[in-house]
C-alpha cells in the first residue's frame, strides 16, 4: 500500500472510531432525565486523534448542576468511551461547572465519588442511581400503559396484563431495559405493572394509586427535561442549531 493509501486507511479508521465513540456516548444517560447525553445536547465536543486518544467535553445546563449527577455522567461517559475498540486512551472533561476540576481529576484517577469529594460526600452513588432507575421505571410504566389504554384496553385491566400484551414500541423496550437494570422481571410473561421497589405485581386494588404516581413521575421527568434543554440553549446559544438538542419523541 502506498503512503497515501496508508494515510487514507488511517483516516477512515479514525473516522470509524469517532463514530463509535459518539454511539457509545449515546448509551450514557442523564440519571434524572433518563435521556441520552447526546440527545440532550450535553456533549459539547468529541474527537479522536490518529493515535486513538478520545477527548470528550461535556456541558450542563447550569454552573451549579448537582455535583453527584454531574459525576455520574462524567464517570459513565469515561466508562463507555474507554471500551470502544480502537480507543487507546479516554479523556472526559466537564466544562463550565463549579466542581469540574474535582470531578475531572477524580474520574481520571478512578477515585470514585467519595475519593474525589472526601468529607463532602456521604457515600458512593449506587443508591442514587437505583433511585433514579426506579423513577425511570415508573415514568416508563405510564408511557406504556397510556399506549395500551389508547389502543382500547380498559384501564382497570392493566393489572392483568403482561409486557407482551403492550404494543412492541421503543417505550416498551426502554421500560424492559430499565427494569432489568434494577434486577426486576422484564420478560414477556412478566407483569406489565409492577412495584419498582419490590418487583411485585401491582394488584387491581393498588392500580389506581400506582398509575397516578407513575403519571406524576413521567410528567415531572418530561418537565425537567424541557427546562434543562431550554437552560442549555440559553447558556450555549451557539448550540441551538444542533439537531441532537431536540426533544426525543
Amino acid at each position: 500500500m502506498t503512503s497515501a493509501g496508508t494515510a487514507g486507511a488511517r483516516t477512515d479508521q479514525t473516522a470509524a472510531i469517532t463514530a463509535a465513540v459518539w454511539s457509545a456516548l449515546g448509551t450514557v444517560r442523564d440519571p434524572e432525565l433518563d435521556r441520552p447525553l447526546t440527545d440532550l445536547g450535553f456533549v459539547a465536543s468529541s474527537t479522536v486523534d490518529p493515535g486513538g486518544e478520545a477527548v470528550v467535553e461535556l456541558c450542563l445546563p447550569t454552573y451549579f448542576c448537582a455535583p453527584n449527577f454531574a459525576f455520574l455522567m462524567v464517570a459513565d461517559s469515561y466508562d463507555a468511551v474507554s471500551v470502544v475498540p480502537g480507543v487507546t486512551r479516554a479523556v472526559v472533561k466537564l466544562k463550565d461547572h463549579f466542581a469540574a476540576d474535582v470531578i475531572n481529576k477524580g474520574v481520571a484517577a478512578r477515585a470514585g465519588f467519595v475519593g474525589s469529594f472526601g468529607d463532602e460526600a456521604a457515600d458512593e452513588l449506587d443508591g442514587l442511581r437505583a433511585d433514579f432507575l426506579r423513577k425511570a421505571v415508573l415514568a416508563g410504566t405510564d408511557r406504556v400503559c397510556r399506549s395500551v389504554v389508547s389502543g382500547g384496553v380498559a384501564r382497570e385491566r392493566l393489572a392483568d396484563l403482561t409486557l407482551a400484551d403492550a404494543p412492541p414500541t421503543p417505550d416498551r423496550e426502554r421500560l424492559r431495559e430499565r427494569r432489568r437494570e434494577l434486577g426486576l422481571p422484564g420478560g414477556d410473561a412478566d407483569p406489565l405493572v409492577l412495584d419498582p421497589g419490590t418487583g411485585e405485581a401491582v394488584t387491581a386494588d393498588e392500580l389506581h394509586r400506582h398509575l397516578g404516581l407513575a403519571r406524576l413521575t413521567r410528567v415531572s421527568q418530561d418537565a425537567n427535561s424541557g427546562v434543562c434543554r431550554g437552560m442549555l440553549r440559553a447558556r450555549y446559544p451557539e448550540a441551538t442549531d444542533n439537531p441532537d438538542t431536540e426533544e426525543t419523541p
